[in-house]
């Protein structure tokens, strides 16, 4: 039977029945009476008590638990590649900057502090000697915050805090990328209900997918048994945060990462293996009409074929035509619409993945 928790004033009525009940000729429904207001505070008292455990309910399975609770969860069922367990944390930024100095032998000390324009803080990790006035130094340095704030485009122009005049007051940035924000209350649920759901097997194909997703960065994975032969496995991932600016594909040291942790827990049987990025498969919507045709509404289209790109679209994934109109009907205010090549696209190989291409009109 459903449990439905009652309103207060059912509460109430409980609690003034039980006194009757059980003070006989005592009635708790004369208003303003002692037994009166004892009782509806009473009822309040226990009604605010069901409102708790009716809460509390909802906490105790991962699926409906708030950020608190989930992160309990997480931290029972999932343990990351960093060996923290729960809630992929928020990573620090690092990379190289090129300093200057007027002369040779000018030290550039550990510990120097850098600002970006946009005024995150940084400092370099190594100290580091100048080989002459106009060479530049390559150090290494780190975000002093995480998340993704620290990434900077390359030659962003960092303000040197130095005491030494000789040192130039300003860095380049060579690369300074790999700042990831902390993962999310739904990226997390996600893969507590899939540890849940699909228990590790001691290597089956469910647990690359796991092993991918439990390293910082790494949003999404898919994994192809036997694709390269017998006895060997090939994942494909995506970095839709980090590497936001080109569709989520990875770079080489995202693969190298996410190599690396899986080479450390899967079976030795497994004759070889391969992290991989799918392959690009650019994917236009031509919309003939669309009904009403506004900037906004063009807008809100952009970002409901997004979403459904990034719901729908794997390796080897078959983008049907009735998605794309599915998608764009699904945009609020939009009444109509006709596309011009109402058609299939499909992948090229399994390794091809379709990203939004460009949204023509007319």
């Amino acid at each position: 039977m459903p449990w439905q928790t009652p309103t207060l004033k059912t509460v109430r009525s409980l609690v003034r029945d039980a006194i009757r009940g059980n003070l006989p000729g005592a009635d708790a429904s004369i208003p303003n009476s002692v037994l009166r207001v004892m009782s509806d505070a009473m009822g309040a008292l226990c009604h605010l008590t069901l409102q708790f455990i009716d809460w509390l309910a909802l906490q105790l399975l991962p699926d409906t638990a708030e950020h608190e609770w989930l992160d309990r969860h997480g931290d029972i069922w999932l343990v990351n590649s960093d060996g923290t367990t729960g809630r992929k944390l928020a990573t620090l930024a690092s990379g190289i900057a090129d300093f200057g100095a007027t002369a040779p032998g000018i030290i550039i000390p550990f510990g120097t502090q850098l600002t970006s324009p946009d005024g995150v803080g940084y400092e370099t990790t190594q100290l580091a000697v100048a080989t002459g006035p106009d060479v530049p130094i390559p150090i290494p340095i780190r975000a002093l915050d995480p998340g993704s704030a620290g990434n900077q485009p390359i030659g962003t122009l960092l303000t040197v805090a130095a005491t030494d005049p000789n040192i130039a007051t300003s860095a380049t940035v060579v690369n300074l990328d790999g700042g990831i924000e902390e993962e999310t209350d739904d990226e997390l649920r996600f893969r507590v209900l899939a540890r849940i759901r699909q228990p590790p097997q001691g290597g089956s194909a469910h647990d690359y997918v796991v092993w991918a997703l439990a390293v910082p960065g790494c949003t999404r994975a898919w994994v192809a048994p036997l694709e390269m032969g017998i006895g060997t496995v090939t994942v494909r991932i995506l970095f839709d945060d980090l590497r936001a600016d080109d569709d989520g594909w990875p770079q080489a040291v995202d693969l190298q990462q996410v190599t690396d942790y899986i080479d450390s827990v899967r079976p030795v049987a497994v004759k070889d293996f391969w992290v991989l990025a799918p392959i690009k498969q650019r994917v236009d919507v031509i919309i003939s009409v669309i009904n009403p045709d506004t900037p906004e509404i063009r807008a809100a289209v952009e970002s409901s074929l997004k979403a459904m790109f990034f719901e729908m679209a794997a390796p080897g994934q078959t983008i049907y035509g009735a998605w794309k109109v599915q998608a764009i009907m699904n945009t609020p205010n939009v009444r109509s619409v006709d596309l011009l090549y109402y058609t299939d696209d499909v992948m090229a190989s399994p390794g091809h993945m379709a990203v939004l291409g460009d949204i023509v009109y007319g």
